[in-house]
């Protein structure tokens, strides 16, 4: 029988493409790189996604799993022909545990949903990312998402207690527990942010938090990103870790007013701080924060009166990628992340390479942990633009390492970072990442190409003498 035959074989004939249109569609995720799917199945439950993989086991064909398709690193597509396992069938919220502040969650349930669900009962699910109103679960766990509030709450790898993992051989498995601190290595930690590469989860048991009490959103202007940063490490250094603290320059404030109208002042840069807990603790820490504004040299400072002008605040600020829309028919958003301390020379050195490349580039990042999302606005249409702006997002990276920092602070690596994994780890980091990966997947079929680039097993770099491959496996 024919892959795709085998396929309907264990599914309904709704839950398997196979028509070059929809093959066409699903070759690509939200980055600007696409791929070649073999057929696309929608299994509704772990037994189903565990036949599918056996199936693909069987005819050699690579898995990749897939959740909303928002990810911006290529790390849902592809890159020879396999078949993409869509998990958005799984998206019910199974159970909630109010007083052990948990929840059962399938890997297709949209994280704003998730919280939608929970707030009655005073909870909510603390990782946000911009794309929360449609990304899943599923693939938060796929990249550690974070978002604007992770700062203080930390990315989705804190809030992660349990998953249900279909491995390479189609077994289902569990990993962690409910218990504070199971017994045996921490595997969650490993899976969480594995991009697909260890195995397809299909089940999680998620953190949730306990809605504050009483929050305090600010923004505040200033006519340079470099008072803006200033404000930043000084909020820092004062002892107080805002809820978030997310910075936009003038050309996405531009581009946000242009698409929602959120009231921003059109200037060099906005600073959107929140603090969230006690009454008695938000007032001072939101002075904390307006002062040092204040001692930057903050052209305006608000404090949000309403609810209302919160949620206006937010509006904005999620809205920046959408709004990118009104600025060229394309765009290419990078994630790198680098010390506070480092922040204005990072920028000035982004700012430069855009200038040098001539391209359009656009700013929106979580301030408070120094994770970057340089966003370039381009036309794929004009002759060389890709080139032009792949070349410049390297050189973004480079530079974000070169003053200490990381690679990616939520976005993944996927295909868009791998082959600059060697400018961060050494050949014996990357051979003990292959060496993990081949542990979970020794025929290397669970989403291939990712991550680590090729060559990443010591005897490759021919660091490893008078040693036969076969015998470091």
């Amino acid at each position: 029988m024919s892959f795709a035959a085998d396929l309907r074989a264990v599914l309904a004939d709704d839950q398997v493409l196979d028509h070059p249109l929809d093959l066409h569609v699903y070759a690509k995720d939200a980055g600007v790189t696409p791929g070649i799917v073999a057929a696309v199945v929608f299994p509704e439950s772990s037994e189903q996604v565990a036949a599918a993989v056996k199936i693909a086991a069987k005819h050699e064909v690579p898995i990749v799993a897939r959740g909303a398709g928002t990810g911006l690193s290529g790390g849902a597509v592809p890159t020879r022909p396999g078949l993409i396992v869509a998990l958005t069938r799984l998206n019910q919220i199974e159970e909630v545990d109010e007083a052990a502040r948990t929840a059962w969650v399938g890997p297709g349930v949209i994280n704003l949903d998730l919280s939608a669900h929970t707030m009655p009962l005073g909870l909510h699910y603390a990782p946000d990312p911009s794309s929360q109103s449609a990304c899943t679960i599923g693939g938060n766990v796929g990249t550690n998402a974070g978002g604007p509030h992770c700062l203080a709450e930390g990315t989705t790898v804190s809030h992660i207690l349990a998953l249900e993992l279909i491995t390479a051989e189609g077994e289902i498995v569990m990993l962690g527990g409910a218990e504070p601190d199971p017994l045996g290595l921490d595997l969650v930690g490993v899976v969480v942010g594995s991009e697909g590469t260890m195995g397809l989860v299909t089940r999680i048991l998620v953190k949730l938090t306990e809605n504050p009490p009483e929050v305090r959103t600010l923004l505040l202007a200033f006519d340079s990103i470099e008072a803006a940063a200033a404000a930043v490490s000084a909020v820092i250094a004062a002892g107080v870790v805002p809820a978030a603290m997310e910075l936009m320059d003038q050309p996405m404030i531009e581009a946000v007013e242009n698409f929602k109208s959120c009231g921003f002042p059109i200037t060099a840069a906005v600073l959107i701080a929140e603090v969230a807990g006690h009454p008695a603790a938000v007032d001072s820490e939101a002075a904390v924060v307006a002062q040092a504004g204040r001692d930057a040299g903050a052209t305006e400072i608000r404090i949000a009166a309403t609810e209302i002008e919160r949620d206006l605040i937010w509006l904005g600020r999620k809205s920046a990628f959408g709004a990118v829309a009104y600025a060229a028919p394309d765009y290419y958003l990078h994630d790198t992340v680098v010390p506070r301390t480092r922040l204005v020379e990072t920028m000035s050195a982004i700012y430069e390479i855009g200038a040098r490349h001539g391209i359009q580039m656009l700013n929106v990042f979580h301030a408070g942990d120094g994770n970057l999302h340089p966003l370039v606005a381009f036309d794929a249409k004009e002759p060389g633009m890709l080139e032009r702006v792949k070349a410049a997002a390297d050189e973004m990276v480079r530079v974000s390492i070169g003053v200490g920092g990381a690679l990616s602070g939520e976005h993944g690596v996927g295909l868009e970072k791998r082959d600059l994994m060697g400018e961060v780890f050494s050949p014996m980091d990357l051979d003990a990442q292959a060496r993990l990966r081949e542990a979970f997947d020794p025929k290397g079929l669970l989403n291939p190409d990712k991550i680590l680039p090729e060559g990443s097993r010591c005897y490759d770099f021919g660091l490893v003498a008078n040693l036969e491959p076969d015998s470091l496996k």
